[in-house]
C-alpha cells in the first residue's frame, strides 16, 4: 500500500504539507489508477505499478490523524506494516531533495507519529520529500500550511515527479537500489 499524506480540501491542495497527496496523484495519473473510492477515511484505488499490485491511499483524516486511516486499511487488506510506503513532506530536507528510509523515527512529523502510534511500529518505508525550512521567525506549522512561492513552483513540480519516480524504482528494484539512484 502506498499512502500519500496531506490535508483534504481545496484550500490545502497546493500547500507544502500536501506533497504526499501530489505525488500520489502523479502516480495514479501515470498508471491509470483512480483513487476515488472512499474506505476507512481515505480515497483508495488499486492497480499495478511496475509489475506490482498496489493500493493507493490518501487519508482524509487530516495530517495529524493519518494513522486513523492507514492502520485500518493495512488490517483490511491483510498487509503487514512492512508492505506500507508513506510519502510525506520533510522540513529537514531542502526543497527538491528526496530521501528514502525504512524504520525511521517520526522526526517531529505528526502524520508519521500518528501512523507509528496506530501501527505500533515504525517498520514501514518512507519517501521523504524535502520542502525546506521556513524563513527566519516563521512558525514551521504555518510554513507547511502555505503554498509554494512562485519562485518555488518549478522545484516543487520537479519534486513531485522525482518522488513518483522514486516510488516506481522502490517497487521495481527495492529500497537499496532506490536509495542509490534517488539520494
Amino acid at each position: 500500500m502506498i499512502a500519500g499524506l496531506g490535508n483534504p480540501g481545496r484550500e490545502y491542495s497546493r500547500h507544502r504539507h500536501n506533497i504526499g497527496f501530489m505525488v500520489l496523484r502523479e502516480l495514479a495519473s501515470r498508471h491509470g489508477i483512480e483513487a476515488k473510492r472512499r474506505s476507512f477515511g481515505a480515497h483508495v484505488g488499486s492497480g499495478v505499478i511496475r509489475g506490482e499490485a498496489v493500493i493507493l491511499a490518501m487519508p482524509l483524516t487530516f495530517m495529524n490523524c493519518s494513522g486513523d486511516s492507514v492502520a485500518p486499511l493495512i488490517g483490511y487488506y491483510k498487509l503487514s506494516p512492512g508492505d506500507l510506503v508513506v510519502i510525506h513532506d520533510d522540513l529537514d530536507l531542502e526543497l527538491g531533495r528526496i530521501k528514502l528510509a525504512r524504520g525511521a523515527g517520526h522526526g517531529g512529523h505528526n502524520g508519521i507519529r500518528s501512523i507509528i502510534d496506530a501501527l505500533g511500529t515504525n517498520d514501514f518505508l518512507r519517501v521523504r520529500a524535502g520542502i525546506g525550512r521556513p524563513p527566519e521567525r516563521m512558525d514551521p506549522a504555518s510554513y507547511v500550511l502555505h503554498a509554494f512561492d512562485a519562485g518555488e513552483e518549478d522545484a516543487a513540480g520537479k519534486l513531485v515527479s522525482e518522488a513518483a519516480d522514486a516510488v516506481e524504482i522502490l517497487l521495481e528494484e527495492g529500497l537499496e537500489a532506490a536509495m542509490r539512484r534517488c539520494h
